[in-house]
């Protein structure tokens, strides 16, 4: 079985969140892996900021069917990292949802200076 799941966020929203709570959305949000990539962006760390964001959520919800408790999900429970060619691959950090179902999952980021956004297939054993 295929389940898709897909998200779009405006950068500004990132980027007020991160600017007005700082640390705290930061920490709530991303993994440590994840904080170090995007500020390594410089100029662009709020598109990538968004990027990660937008991926999350559309993890969310291509994965909602298989995860147990949605209610004890963190966002830091899925963590975005590249590879060396720069594709983006999921990390699952949480026992909350049962890694023996899911075959693969693809994800795709992409952003411009005002919106980020993300697509992610997981092909889910039946």
């Amino acid at each position: 079985m295929l389940r898709c799941g897909t998200d779009i966020i405006e950068v500004n929203r990132i980027k007020d969140a991160i600017e007005k709570i700082q640390n705290n959305f930061k920490n709530r949000v991303y993994t440590q892996k994840e904080i170090e990539y995007c500020e390594s962006k410089n100029v662009q760390k709020y598109q990538s900021y968004s990027g990660r964001f937008a991926a999350k959520e559309a993890i969310f919800k291509a994965l909602s069917d298989i995860i147990e408790d949605k209610y004890k999900i963190k966002w830091t429970d899925f963590e975005i990292i590249n590879d060396k060619t720069g594709n983006p691959h999921v990390q699952i950090n949480t026992d909350i949802i049962d890694k023996n179902k899911i075959k693969n999952i693809d994800i795709s980021i992409s952003h411009c200076k005002e919106y980020a956004t993300s697509m992610c297939i997981v092909e889910i054993t039946e």
